[in-house]
């Protein structure tokens, strides 16, 4: 016998005749049947009895709002929840950087913009926009493919049999939906919009090279194989515009990179006095440009030579302070401006390296910290082997670090006492990046995010090089259409082998853009093959 419910709810009222249609629309794009469910029963067991009475039950709400195509409004609520959740975390957002940076500074007044010129209004819109185009065509697709499988399509298949091939191919909804991406265009065009044009055309490589190694293209490739090949090529182009180009450089790379070398960039000395002048890091970074485009100038100490009146070339007076007192047996003018105290180019890459791993290894620590914070019940169960692996990975990445900084800069004195002094004098910038990302084959094993994150920012950086050297002009709306590929590609992948898409929450969320709920199709893909392996054994 069924025990009685401690809160019975009311018995469903009857449907007026007429309801009010707004009230209809919004309780159809507000929740859906299911959700209404949910939240009645949390209501009915937790709410005060007044609230208990007031809400209406299930089947009246279901009455009320009756949908006919309930996907059409199912995919509405999820975009207009998309555009809601995005413009308050955007706001807040803006909100935090605001109170941030604004400690002991007067804040900053931002010009006022009209409401529909806002750019987090306008990216929630494109984000919405996005979801809700996709679904829809990815349906309608489903859906003309389907009819056109059926026999009545026969004589639409005969007299268009190419276009019946493409429109029947399985992957014609995820090709097709993926034209929604261009509902980013909403968004105006700056560096966001660059950015998630670059972001989706790598992840589309990396899952198409996924896919080609699940399919056995790459079976017989050499144990050195790896995605911490592509290292090398980033690091040369990101050294070589940091040093031409730094307007087209990430700025958030070149301050870590800046704030992490202690020994090859001379700060000013405590005992130096106020009111003298001494040269920053960017300084020292271009006069660096400045020696290469003159061809490596020889070091002329000033105290072997007092009597010269230009011991220095006219564009790099502002040095002066760092060179003038320069070990007098240093022979090369980049040498001096490096190590001005140390003549023995190898004694000061050594003592970078001692010098720089230590913060570089406490700064790992934390991020690496804080990343393993979700992988909690793993440390509770065997805190051994996972701390042992934390530091493993900490070791490995602040080993690759230093060294690719470290290489990077001593390779200026390698190059400086082995080539001459014409010889590759400015792509000789490229050779030392080159040289610091052979260092990633220390992170192979598990540095493939980072790897590709260096790729799109080299990536990003050789485009802006390149429009600003004339080497290309950006077409109108590129970007979109690099998104929109990106995401063709993407989409295509995932509907061939799912598996090929790394990372879960990637999996779950273009699932989510195609109705198949935050899912992750790989775990029944894994039942279904481990089942399928155990009927065999059998």
């Amino acid at each position: 016998m069924a025990s009685a419910e401690p809160y019975p709810s009311p018995p469903p009222s009857p449907v007026p005749s007429r309801v009010d249609p707004i009230l209809r629309n919004v309780l159809r794009y507000t929740v859906s049947a299911k959700e209404y469910k949910t939240l009645h029963d949390y209501l009915i067991t937790r709410s005060p009895p007044a609230v208990r009475k007031r809400a209406p039950p299930p089947a009246r709400v279901n009455a009320i709002a009756r949908v006919s195509d309930d996907d059409n409004v199912a995919a509405i609520r999820a975009s207009l929840r998309v555009f809601i959740v995005s413009q308050t975390g955007l706001q807040i957002w803006d909100q935090l950087i605001a109170r941030i940076f604004a400690r002991g500074n007067p804040p900053k007044k931002k010009p006022k913009t009209s409401v529909f010129r806002s750019p987090n209004l306008r990216l929630s819109l494109s984000l919405s926009l996005i979801l809700l185009l996709h679904r829809l065509l990815f349906r309608f697709l489903t859906r003309l493919r389907s009819n056109l499988a059926i026999k009545d399509a026969d004589p639409f298949r005969r007299r268009n049999p190419r276009i019946a091939r493409a429109l029947t191919s399985r992957l014609a909804p995820a090709a097709g939906a993926s034209l929604a991406g261009f509902a980013l265009g909403v968004y105006p065009a700056d560096q966001l919009r660059l950015t998630i044009a670059i972001y989706f055309a790598t992840r589309a490589a990396e899952y198409a090279y996924n896919l080609f190694e699940n399919e056995g293209w790459f079976r017989n490739k050499p144990w050195w194989w790896g995605s911490w090949m592509m290292m090398p090529l980033a690091t040369g182009q990101l050294l070589h515009a940091f040093v031409f180009d730094r307007d087209c450089f990430p700025k958030a790379y070149g301050d870590f990179i800046l704030s992490y070398t202690p020994n090859y960039l001379q700060r000013r000395p405590a005992a130096y006095p106020p009111s003298l002048p001494w040269p920053e890091p960017n300084t020292i970074v271009d006069s660096l440009a400045t020696m290469s485009q003159l061809n490596w100038p020889p070091f002329i100490s000033p105290m072997l030579f007092p009597n010269n009146p230009s011991p220095l070339p006219s564009a790099l007076t502002s040095i002066s302070p760092i060179t003038s007192p320069a070990h007098p047996s240093i022979p090369h003018l980049s040498c001096a401006l490096l190590h001005p105290s140390n003549p023995s180019c190898s004694k000061t890459f050594l003592t970078y390296v001692l010098t720089a791993f230590p913060p570089l290894a406490k700064f790992f620590t934390l991020v690496f910290t804080l990343f393993s914070l979700p992988r909690y019940k793993f440390y509770l169960s065997s805190p051994f082997k996972e701390v042992n692996m934390l530091a493993k990975r900490v070791l490995r990445m602040t080993l690759f670090i230093t060294m690719a900084i470290g290489t990077s800069w001593g390779s200026i004195c390698f190059f400086a006492n082995t080539f001459p002094r014409h010889f590759l004098p400015t792509q000789r910038w490229f050779l030392g990046g080159f040289l610091g990302g052979l260092w990633g084959f220390l992170e192979r094993k598990g540095g493939r995010s980072n790897f590709l994150y260096s790729v799109r920012m080299s990536i990003d950086s050789t485009w802006k090089v390149g429009k600003k050297r004339g080497w290309w002009s950006g077409i109108k709306g590129g970007d979109l259409g690099v998104f929109v590929m990106g995401l063709m590609v993407i989409n295509m992948i995932y509907e061939k082998d799912a598996r090929a898409v790394q990372g879960g929450m990637v999996r779950k969320g273009l699932g989510f853009l195609r109705e198949d709920c935050f899912v992750d199709r790989t775990i029944g893909m894994s039942e279904e093959k481990s089942n399928r392996e155990k009927g065999h054994a059998e």
